[in-house]
């Protein structure tokens, strides 16, 4: 740390001394962090086992996050949550609190990397940063995922403004159409004057490949690898070993704008981009962004700006030209450290991309649904039996996703093996024809009326559901050990059947009402009694078993029991007791000889499954239990209000591919539930 210097009230201008003032109050702001959490560990140390007292969560709303400090690691071990994420609508980038754009897939989610320094630190990256000590905080543009980090230095102040912009002119509905595949970076300098390093690595193929990379008379290209990157940068650069670098100083009043952009191998190059447009097309962006939530702004309630900030993610999670929505931008952040829970997740899940539906519903009235639907109906080939119907596919309707190593990349905290494909695509998982039928009956006057092969779709999702719900298999966890007969697939099963049931009146011959009502009723015994666990007082993970499964909390959240059903509230209070840490929740307990899922090590506590609790314990009017828990979940988001997948309790970190659309997902209809439990909604 910094000490106080006696002449620090001195200097060249009222600027560069406000810049010396707000870096001693920084200073200030560290020592009484210092001292808090001296008192933290005493106060941790002195409550009795057990307790649910949060000192943490109460630390995140009354104190400033640690800034970064220089020189910033560069490497793979940087807590997941340094992370924000640009997106636009096509494929996503990550870039760190220290001006790092550490992965980048272009053109799509699914493609190989072209920056991959989040899973080893010869992945790839472009970092802009101030030469020598400086501190930084960030916020997303209001109403964007556009990212303006302000960087403080001892010689003045520079905002780094970065997005991934649409086609220009873009508005509303039609944002991410014909994306132009560029990063923008914007310098501006804001007090003083700041010498800033540039560094720009690319690495396609998930770092595997050092193209040759040529300097031009604006930037560079690079020759080599299944892309052409070109960069545009307006100050002088030098290029060794693949690897460009620039050092420049921005000056109070002065921008300098960078390009990052993509084409084909087999295309030409594209013409540079013009520097001195990056400002504007950058602010193009933000009003694209503004436009689309501004036409989808519907949620009122006081979580509004968590709420607005998770449906901008889950549109930035859409994938435009085909109407697919991924579960995480990412591959292989792992659900802990050192382990082998290292997924790919760039593919659309049926189960993920329709709880986004209904997510968006309540948080921006969608009008991606229709897409959804056309995508999923053409990828299936307007099928669902015949084994047509997969748990998920490629963003472009996709089927083989064969999963396969990249031995050459360490992973994320050396947390290895790393996996592009994803084995889950030809599990069984019943579980699927529910939340389809689910989103399809939420969204049914939206869609309007179907279409003639959408109506039969949606009576072969019913019939296959009515005919399937008996069999074994992997469960909504896609356990890689042995077909079960898992109670959340049963119980998935009766929704598929109940919606279509509601929908029948739209589907004309094709409804099989008086089937379809007797397999519901059977779905609904045979869970009532072999689902149910006399030693544990709960719903069980399985027929005849006695482990919990947070998957349980399902059951009142889409109707199957009302949440104040006694067996239902047992049900809820034996996961809150016994399947959570630190009031959390765990999917299952891993432990050898039980819940076996093919796998070893452990996970941290999954974050969807813990705002499913929140959801639960509202409809049981447990509403200031509910809220409790909401806001200790909110305060695990980071800087940006980004979640992963799950939450190491122990540490606070965030585990698993980021950021998450399902935590994003429980985020908003735990808030919806909450409202709607204060009689806030009908």
């Amino acid at each position: 740390m910094r000490s106080a210097s006696s002449d620090f009230l001195t200097g060249p201008s009222a600027n560069q001394r406000e810049a010396n003032l707000l870096l001693a109050w920084m200073d200030a702001a560290d020592d009484a962090r210092e001292a808090y959490l001296a008192w933290r560990d005493a106060e941790h140390a002195a409550q009795p086992a057990g307790s649910n007292f949060d000192l943490e969560a109460q630390m995140s709303t009354t104190y400033p996050r640690p800034a970064a400090q220089a020189p910033p690691t560069t490497d793979s071990s940087k807590p997941i949550g340094d992370y924000g994420l640009l997106a636009d609508c096509n494929s996503a980038a990550l870039l760190d609190r220290d001006g790092s754009i550490g992965w980048l897939c272009l053109p799509r989610y699914d493609s190989s990397a072209v920056f991959a320094q989040v899973l080893d630190p010869e992945g790839g990256h472009w970092q802009i940063r101030p030469v020598g000590a400086y501190r930084s905080e960030r916020r997303y543009v209001p109403g964007t995922l556009v990212i303006e980090t302000t960087f403080s230095t001892d010689t003045g102040t520079v905002k780094l403004i970065d997005a991934m912009p649409f086609a220009e002119g873009q508005r509303h509905h039609e944002l991410g159409f014909g994306s132009p595949h560029l990063i923008l970076r914007l310098v501006e300098g804001a007090l003083g004057d700041v010498e800033l390093a540039l560094e720009l690595s690319p690495r396609p193929e998930y770092g595997l490949v050092k193209p040759l990379f040529r300097p031009t008379e604006t930037g560079g290209r690079t020759f080599g690898g299944p892309n052409q990157i070109v960069i545009s940068a307006p100050v002088p650069t030098t290029i060794e070993d693949s690897t460009m670098s620039a050092t420049f100083t921005v000056s109070e009043g002065q921008r300098v704008g960078f390009a990052l952009q993509w084409a084909p191998p087999e295309g030409p190059a594209p013409e540079p981009f013009a520097a001195e447009q990056v400002a504007a097309r950058i602010d193009d962006t933000v009003e694209g962004w503004r436009s689309w939530e501004a036409e989808h702004d519907i949620y009122a309630g006081p979580h509004r700006e968590l709420v607005r900030l998770s449906s901008r993610v889950l549109k930035g999670l859409t994938y435009r030209p085909t109407g697919a929505i991924v579960a995480a931008p990412t591959t292989s952040l792992p659900e802990t450290v050192g382990g082998e829970r290292n997924w790919d997740y760039r593919y659309s899940w049926i189960r993920d991309a329709s709880l986004t539906l209904e997510a968006l519903y309540v948080g921006a009235c969608s009008d991606e649904a229709e897409e959804f639907v056309s995508f999923m109906t053409s990828s299936a080939g307007g099928r669902a039996s015949e084994r047509s119907l997969q748990i998920m596919y490629g963003i472009a309707g996709e089927h083989d996703l064969t999963e396969r190593e990249l031995p050459h990349l360490r992973g994320w905290r050396d947390s290895a093996p790393v996996r592009v494909g994803n084995g889950a695509w030809g599990q069984t998982q019943l579980d699927v024809y529910g939340e389809l039928l689910n989103s399809l009956y939420l969204y049914r006057e939206q869609l309007g009326e179907l279409h003639r092969e959408i109506r039969a779709f949606v009576a072969d999702l019913a019939n296959t559901a009515a005919r399937r719900w008996r069999e074994r298999g992997a469960g909504m966890w896609e356990m890689r050990g042995e077909p079960r007969h898992h109670v959340s697939s049963k119980v998935l099963c009766w929704v598929a059947l109940d919606r279509a049931i509601a929908l029948a009146p739209q589907l004309g011959h094709h409804a099989n009402l008086e089937h379809w009502t007797a397999e519901r009723d059977q779905i609904r015994e045979a869970v009532l009694t072999r689902g149910w666990s006399e030693a544990r007082q709960a719903y069980a993970q399985s027929f005849d078993s006695d482990e919990l499964d947070a998957a349980q909390l399902l059951m009142p959240i889409f109707g199957f029991l009302p949440a104040t059903d006694e067996r239902m509230r047992s049900t809820i209070d034996a996961i809150a007791r016994d399947l959570t840490e630190d009031g959390l929740v765990l999917r299952y307990r891993n432990q050898e000889g039980m819940n076996a899922d093919g796998l070893s090590g452990e996970e941290g506590t999954f974050v969807i499954c813990s705002f499913w609790l929140v959801s639960a314990l509202a409809k049981a009017g447990e509403i200031d239990r509910a809220e409790a828990l909401f806001d200790q979940l909110a305060a695990y988001a980071n800087d940006l209000g980004l979640l992963a997948e799950e939450i190491d309790t122990a540490n606070g970190e965030l585990l698993g591919n980021f950021p998450q659309a399902f935590s994003h997902i429980g985020l908003i209809t735990a808030a919806w539930e909450i409202d709607k439990a204060r009689g806030r909604v009908s």
